[in-house]
């Protein structure tokens, strides 16, 4: 069973129906005790930072997330839910996070290093460059497009927790994990067969993960 973290701020609706259309069993909720009885997780996020943290401190749920990881068990966080697994964001200000992966979230600067200026939000359909393709979270998944919006970037000094990258007028991490704390910063719900292949393979490691417990 995956439990959706509902705390205001999800795209819940289509990432309901996606693991509807896989045929993956889940619950949405906000409530602790629920989740807590769930084999995985998904973070899913829309919105600022800020807000998304004050919300997860206010309620315990940024703690029950950091105690879910240090528990070895399947977190997915989608889009503001991925960078909300980082250390910290500059947006509206510098905002602590959930700190499970290293890393700080910055806003697109708009602007190339030869001068050349680009739209911000990143919002579109973008090709995938594995880092690690013999990931789980990967296994079996194309190097095609997927769709992203986002205004704000991961920025880390470390490659290892690099799993897929994408290029919008620079390197963009698109699949990020460490152990069973994973994320992807485009929708995989909204992201065709590549987006969907990525949720199936994590119904599959929250399947194996409960078969290795019993």
């Amino acid at each position: 069973m995956i439990g959706i973290v509902d705390y205001g701020m999800g795209n819940l609706h289509s990432v309901s129906k996606a693991l509807e259309r896989l045929g993956l069993d889940y619950i949405l909720s906000d409530s602790i005790e629920e989740l807590a009885e769930v084999d995985g997780l998904i973070l899913p996020g829309v919105g600022a930072f800020p807000d998304a943290m004050n919300i997860l401190n206010e309620t315990g749920l940024a703690a029950f997330l950091q105690d879910w990881a240090f528990a070895k068990r399947p977190l997915l966080g989608i889009c503001l839910g991925m960078q909300l697994l980082f250390e910290e964001s500059e947006e509206h200000g510098n905002t602590k996070g959930i700190c499970l992966l290293p890393g700080r979230v910055e806003r697109f600067s708009g602007k190339t290093e030869s001068g050349e200026t680009y739209k911000v939000p990143h919002m579109g359909w973008n090709r995938l460059t594995f880092k690690d393709a013999d990931h789980p979270l990967l296994d079996g998944v194309d190097e095609g497009h997927v769709y992203f919006v986002h205004s704000y970037v991961v920025n880390t000094d470390d490659e290892s927790v690099l799993l897929a990258t994408s290029d919008y007028y620079k390197e963009v991490p698109a699949v990020v994990g460490r152990g069973y704390v994973m994320g992807a910063q485009f929708h995989p719900e909204k992201s065709s067969t590549v987006g969907m292949s990525i949720l199936k393979n994590f119904g599959k490691l929250v399947e194996e993960e409960v078969a290795g417990r019993e």
